[in-house]
């Protein structure tokens, strides 16, 4: 099998990998074992220094690899260099931090010393996606890795460059062999890969189906799992939302990385007395979004990833719209080479058409007007997602009974749902669970390990 990349602005095919034998896979996931006994062993400062070092050698291949993810998956330059950056910000934060969160915790009990200890657990495997080709990975590597566990990463199949290259920075960096591994396997190696009794754990970002799938997979071994499945985020105007702040903010959360983002805002809902503003306030500024090659720096909507996800899209769309929703702009497909399709908005969309019930990955966004705030709430959760969500309002009051409110895993006020290394990030119901990033992100993958000395 050969993991191919489609540049999907201009559909030729830009690099080509071929896939790794059962024999491969089992010589790679022995390297890791034999790295996981030595790295475990080492000491938190120690590994704080490797990891220092992959953040400075990202930093200084920032255009380079930025190109690299352009050019497989469509994202912009821009985009891409803020994606890199992120990632060695990322590394940088843990590396300072890492240390103190898993410092051993001292409990009060009747023995002369007692508390817990975290501990590492193995091999963790990867099974990332590929709309964030360095970040997927990264936001769980570097808490992982500083917590003394090593990485087997099957990323998806049409970033392999992406993939290659994150091993080689851990590589270069001089991590021990292993430390950080990438596997060009199919999905239905995956079944083998997770019960191999070398792998401890297992995470995933991707579709509810896959993560159904893994999940059970991890269960029937009886190993560890976080899943983060998306969703379909909430973007709720409040009634003293302040326009100048929510109307750029609305069109970035649902065009940002070309409208394929797991916490990028998908459903809109605006109390009733704020719509008429809103709705024509949004629709011209999406209808204004720059559109085009990826590459050009002003650009700020290039291609979705693949003509099948632009043909996904569109049968969307079009159901919608064969079921009574509007395009207020956009809607249909761009007639020119790459796969792009424009920023569109949708009104009056039935929650029983796809576009009311599924989650859209590309730049559409779902407008809906309801009576107020507490029904805002109500149509947000009433959803089998729950990733993130956001409000916007400058009443106090309002924001503190959305973040009390929203069934989701993070809750944003006036501020794009994002990821950042300072909180922890997942969902919860259909959008997974377990915890990426902060403390818990540092902890996820390891043995808390009670002591009591008499």
């Amino acid at each position: 099998m050969s993991f191919i990349a489609i540049n999907p602005a201009t559909e030729e095919i830009v690099a080509e990998f071929d896939g790794h034998s059962p024999d491969q896979v089992d010589h790679a996931l022995g390297v890791a074992s034999s790295a996981f006994h030595q790295w475990k062993l080492t000491p938190v400062k120690d590994r704080a220094q490797l990891m220092v070092r992959a953040a400075e050698l990202l930093e200084g291949e920032i255009p380079t690899v930025a190109e690299l993810m352009t050019s497989e998956m469509g994202k912009t330059f821009n985009a891409a260099k803020g994606e890199a950056a992120k990632c060695a910000a990322t590394m940088r934060y843990y590396a300072e931090h890492a240390e103190a969160m898993l410092a051993d915790e001292v409990v009060e009990t009747k023995g002369a010393r007692s508390g817990y200890r975290f501990d590492p657990i193995g091999a963790v495997l990867a099974v990332m996606p590929w709309n964030f080709p360095l970040w997927q990975f990264i936001r769980v590597a570097a808490p992982t890795v500083m917590a003394g566990n090593v990485m087997v990463l099957k990323h998806a199949s049409n970033v392999p460059g992406c993939a290659k290259y994150l091993e080689d920075l851990f590589n270069r960096a001089g991590f021990p062999q292993g430390v950080v591994t990438t596997l060009f396997v199919s999905h239905h190696q995956i079944e083998t890969i997770i019960a191999d009794p070398r792998i401890a754990a297992v995470t995933l970002t991707g579709s509810d189906k896959a993560g159904r799938s893994v999940a059970q997979l991890a269960g029937q071994n009886l190993k560890k799992a976080v899943l983060e499945l998306g969703g379909s985020d909430p973007f709720i105007v409040a009634s003293s939302a302040d326009m100048d702040v929510t109307i750029p903010l609305a069109v970035t959360a649902r065009v940002q990385n070309n409208g394929q983002a797991c916490i990028a805002s998908k459903r809109y809902i605006v109390v009733a007395e704020r719509a008429d503003e809103f709705l024509e306030k949004f629709v011209t500024a999406m209808a204004a979004v720059p559109t085009g090659d990826p590459m050009d720096p002003a650009t700020i909507l290039g291609p979705v990833v693949s003509r099948g996800q632009l043909e996904e899209l569109s049968l969307q769309v079009n159901d919608a719209i064969a079921k009574g929703a509007v395009a207020r702009t956009g809607g249909l497909p761009l007639d020119r080479k790459g796969y792009y399709f424009p920023a569109t908005v949708l009104t009056n969309v039935p929650t029983d058409s796809r576009a009311g019930c599924e989650e859209l990955f590309g730049p559409v966004a779902v407008v809906q007007v309801v009576d107020d705030l507490k029904a805002a709430i109500e149509f947000a959760n009433a959803t089998p997602w729950g990733l993130g969500g956001a409000i916007y309002a400058t009443d106090q009051a309002e924001i503190d009974e959305a973040i009390a409110g929203l069934d989701v895993g993070m809750v944003f006020a006036n501020a794009i749902v994002a990821s950042m290394p300072e909180l922890p990030f997942g969902g919860t119901k259909e959008s997974g669970f377990g915890r990426e990033l902060g403390e818990f992100g540092v902890r996820e993958f390891t043995n808390v390990k009670s002591f009591y000395v008499a």
